[in-house]
């Protein structure tokens, strides 16, 4: 299993210079393991979700179960903009006509004032995730300031699955389904066998990521 010893230095590297530090989570699956870390080191760390308003009950269940589990304090983020007003010119919700501004309404843009009040991003994204992900370094500035810490950005899927089964974590309730990436309800699918897990994902769409990790980091 993974050698956790590099993350728990690099966490109280940050903490003894007193930098402001959040996490975000999905609560899917191969979120937990790091939910699970963090816990451990310092449950007092916020955990932002982003409450988009499409996430699957089981989701929020899930993360009421984790937050029970865990003892951390788990922060929504909404869209300042009401659902009734993200259509597009023909009346349409926008994921079905614009993901990408869908993505930034309810995900980048609620981000946004987190990462001008805080020092510290930590994040779960994986470089075995997509070809994206894989250009990423562990540490990477945004925009507004903030340094992101991709700490599992080396973990493997199978250094996921050892994590879970040494610490007998639960899985997502929609895992069993074959849901394997679980993000908004409406632009989320289950995934065919042997098919990559983030494939299910904006399915049938030129789009692989919501826009968190590729507008909210510096160029």
């Amino acid at each position: 299993m993974k050698d956790v010893r590099p993350i728990q230095s690099k966490i109280a590297e940050y903490q003894k210079k007193n930098k402001r530090i959040f996490a975000t989570s999905s609560f899917q699956s191969h979120s937990i393991p790091l939910l699970h870390l963090l816990s451990k080191i310092d449950n007092t760390i916020p955990i932002y979700y982003l409450n988009t308003g499409y996430l699957f009950p089981e989701t929020i269940q899930f993360k009421d179960l984790l937050a029970n589990r865990f003892g951390m304090n788990f922060i929504s983020l909404r869209s300042p903009l009401p659902k009734s007003q993200q259509r597009d010119k023909n009346g349409q919700l926008l994921f079905t006509s614009d993901p990408d501004y869908c993505c930034y309404l309810n995900k980048t843009q609620p981000l946004e004032p987190i990462l001008k009040s805080m020092d510290v991003w930590i994040n779960g994204i994986r470089a075995d995730q997509n070809s994206y992900r894989a250009g990423l370094k562990e540490e990477e500035a945004t925009p507004q300031g903030a340094l992101r810490y991709h700490p599992i950005l080396d973990w493997t899927s199978k250094d996921i699955h050892d994590y879970r089964m040494k610490y007998d974590l639960p899985a997502h309730p929609l895992e069993r389904n074959g849901y394997l990436s679980i993000g908004c309800e409406p632009c989320t699918r289950s995934v065919f066998e042997g098919s990559d897990e983030r494939s299910a994902r904006w399915f049938g769409m030129n789009k692989i990521e919501c826009g968190i990790h590729t507008d909210l980091i510096k160029k």
